[in-house]
């Protein structure tokens, strides 16, 4: 009811040092030495141009084209990927070929 011990001394002399020893770079143990600071990008609201030939070209060579394959490729977000095939298959560059409504599969058109 009337909440914790209230510590000794030592004890809170104890805790002051492990908090500091946090707060010192280069001191403390090895585990994260390897790995740096992963910088996040923001993915992207533009979609590339639909009449450039190289992305058509790197579209072509994708054996199955989902919406995620796209997103990643070419860092966009999902709903602009989803868009950007939807436009490629009005244009007939790309087919579906199955899926369901969460998600679409699309082969290359055959040239």
């Amino acid at each position: 009811m009337g909440g914790a011990k209230k510590k000794s001394m030592a004890q809170m002399e104890k805790t002051q040092d492990q908090a500091d020893k946090k707060e010192e770079p280069g001191s403390g143990s090895k585990k994260g030495k390897g790995k740096g600071i992963i910088e996040k990008r923001p993915r992207g609201l533009q979609s590339p141009d639909l009449s450039d030939p190289k992305f058509i070209a790197e579209v072509q060579k994708m054996g199955a084209i989902t919406p995620f394959s796209i997103a990643s490729q070419f860092n966009l977000r999902l709903s602009v990927a989803k868009d950007l095939l939807e436009d490629l298959e009005k244009r007939r560059l790309v087919r579906l070929v199955g899926g369901n409504a969460r998600i679409r599969i699309y082969q290359p058109a055959a040239a």
